[in-house]
């Protein structure tokens, strides 16, 4: 048979598309890690905890997987809000950072928000009557103590911390989804900082998510983090057998849900490069972030309010317009030209830089008003001398910020198109 042209290009069309199915397929064939979805997709018991009275929402403990051989149970807030009969409610998980446990006011704030919400403890402790307290007691039934389980490594993969949180996790998602008011195809999740890090596990092991919200938490641990010393001292092999086993940047590439990554610029926890790094491994149309200079590291205000997750989770639960998308700014020179697209009007623009290296959580930003062309749907500046890291923010009529990929200039570009000395 002759091969025509024709026949010659639909061949490697062919080929070309069966390369790309193929790929698709060794992804969704890609190990979820040690954990049994099937068995974290079931509806996991639930037992009363009288030693928790509330009138708006309702205390309780869930079951766990084993802990070395024995039952867990794992406290959780659970919030519905009032609703009309019949009415399906979109919701929400919330996961707490390290030193923390379960908070019933976050649980209260998207109730007022209109969402059923689910926070649950993540290291076997309960509430101690301070929402905000830290070093919550354990309870008997609770599985390893967070956080990290730097220490853990050598114990079966089981009973590690980490397995154990994600887990809890999960577990949560599949009882709230559960609940007769709640919408069980628009639940979404968020947490902050250790909280942060288990969504963004989470998300690339559990398929079910409406959208990821992860505050500070990133991956890439192993490269920079402020747990550099902790890896330090498991020793090169369980240093990288922790990485391998429970770093998010192994399991990222499978989330197929939009996120939000909400942080700031000096975030002493998880540094600017390991961020951007982990929303890489994302494809851009399912990632937006809100970076804001020197944002605290915190529960409560920092790490639980912004008004940019609310919006982000009614753009996709309630279809209401979402923040706006940026693309990678375009640098000539030292002139900077970035393009956005924006349901919610986009009000002013501010480039955001640093002339400093080093640690990220020592550099020094700034920040300087950029042109805005609402018509073009374009933003403008010049680069202010010296600078070595920029990015660009986006502000809409509400004051919520959508934040561009920080670039990083390279020191002979600094000195000879910016005029600036040689570090």
């Amino acid at each position: 048979m002759r091969v025509t042209p024709l026949r010659l290009l639909l061949l490697l069309l062919a080929l070309v598309l069966g390369a790309i199915s193929g790929a698709y397929a060794a992804e969704e064939a890609a190990p979820r890690g040690p954990w049994d979805m099937q068995t974290l997709s079931r509806v996991p018991q639930t037992y009363a905890a009288p030693d928790f009275p509330t009138s708006d929402v309702r205390p309780l403990f869930f079951a766990g997987l084993p802990w070395k051989g024995a039952p867990t149970r794992v406290f959780a807030w659970l919030g519905i809000p009032e609703h009309t009969p019949g009415q399906k409610l979109p919701g929400i998980v919330l996961v707490h950072g390290g030193g923390a446990t379960a908070f019933a006011n976050w649980v209260r704030l998207w109730n007022r928000r209109g969402y059923a919400a689910i926070a649950m403890d993540t290291c076997g402790s309960v509430p101690n009557g301070n929402d905000y307290s830290m070093t919550p007691p354990r309870h008997e039934m609770g599985g390893p103590p967070g956080w990290g389980g730097f220490t853990q490594i050598e114990e079966p993969v089981t009973d590690q911390w980490t397995y154990h949180a994600v887990a809890d996790v999960i577990l949560a998602h599949s009882l709230l989804r559960a609940q007769p008011a709640v919408d069980a195809q628009n639940i979404g999740i968020t947490g902050v900082s250790w909280g942060g890090y288990l969504t963004c596990i989470a998300a690339g092991i559990d398929d079910r998510w409406k959208f990821a919200a992860p505050v500070y938490g990133s991956g890439f641990l192993l490269e920079d983090s402020v747990w550099l010393p902790n890896f330090k001292r498991m020793g090169e092999a369980n240093a990288r057998r922790w990485n391998e086993l429970w770093d998010p940047s192994q399991y990222l590439g499978r989330a197929k849900m939009p996120f939000l990554w909400v942080t700031g610029t000096n975030d002493f926890a998880y540094p600017l490069g390991s961020l951007q790094k982990s929303y890489r491994l994302l494809r851009p149309e399912l990632r937006r972030l809100c970076i804001r200079i020197r944002m605290n590291h915190a529960h409560g205000g920092p790490g639980e309010n912004p008004e940019e997750i609310h919006v982000f989770a009614n753009a996709h639960t309630r279809g209401t317009p979402n923040l706006a998308t940026i693309a990678m700014p375009v640098q000539n020179g030292d002139k900077v030209l970035c393009r956005f697209q924006a349901a919610r009007p986009v009000v002013r623009a501010e480039l955001c830089f640093t002339k400093d290296t080093g640690p990220w959580l020592k550099r020094l930003w700034e920040s300087v008003p950029m042109q805005l062309d609402t018509t073009k749907r374009e933003v403008t500046a010049t680069l202010p001398p010296g600078t070595r890291t920029y990015y660009i923010n986006l502000i809409d009529g509400d004051d919520l910020v959508v934040s561009s990929e920080h670039v990083e200039i390279e020191a002979a570009t600094v000195g000879n198109v910016l005029g600036a000395d040689q570090p």
